[in-house]
């Protein structure tokens, strides 16, 4: 359980810390003028419906790897972790060609370029409901995984999932409202199935050890 925890954190801080999930939330609130807690409440609602999403499918992979340790136990434990390696090894493959499409174009929400006249609420509703509509793949492919710990380890990755990556992003726009925010997120940006699919090789193999 505690691999998975850690195995969890970890894509969540990922997840949350790539450019395009923040900072067109942190243009929007400058050219909607709105206050700090404005954005950050923003930041919040609209992450909450992206992880939503997420969750309920990352759900339905956890129940399928769930029912599958019931009857095949053994073959579970290899299957897991080639699964984890398999799709870390494709991200690696995905970076390398430069192949950088993440499923998340916040910067395409509708809304995000409205005139500064739209109210808030009807932003943040576009911007929620498109955010609901881009679950995030990198982090549905651990769900199986947990789903081989049953239903708690289910429950485990989608808690820490929702806290930490709402949390993160919420941080991230703070520090870029604030201005004090100089990280150099270029690398990040293009490279993040690349830091990905590190993560999930490594926690595949962890997996099948650990488990051995």
């Amino acid at each position: 359980m505690l691999q998975l925890i850690i195995g969890s954190v970890s894509l969540s801080i990922v997840h949350a810390s790539i450019p395009n999930h923040w900072i067109p939330l942190i243009a929007i609130g400058k050219a909607e003028h709105w206050s700090t807690r404005q954005t950050i409440s923003a930041t919040i609602i609209t992450g909450f419906a992206h992880i939503l999403s997420t969750v309920i499918v990352g759900i339905l992979i956890g129940f399928a790897g769930y029912k599958l340790s019931e009857s095949h136990s053994p073959v579970t434990v290899y299957f897991a972790s080639i699964v984890l390696v398999t799709i870390g090894l494709i991200y690696l493959i995905i970076d390398s060609v430069k192949i950088h499409d993440h499923h998340h174009h916040l910067q395409n929400f509708p809304g995000s370029e409205q005139k500064k006249t739209k109210s808030r609420i009807t932003l943040i509703l576009s911007l929620s409901i498109a955010m609901f509509f881009s679950p995030c793949i990198e982090l549905e492919a651990y769900y199986f995984q947990a789903g081989t710990r049953g239903w708690q380890g289910i429950a485990v990755v989608s808690v820490i999932y929702t806290v930490m990556t709402v949390f993160f992003m919420s941080v991230y726009v703070y520090l870029g409202t604030k201005g004090i925010s100089k990280l150099k997120w270029h690398f990040l940006e293009h490279h993040e199935k690349l830091v990905t699919g590190i993560i999930l090789i490594t926690l595949g193999i962890l997996a099948f050890i650990f488990r051995h």
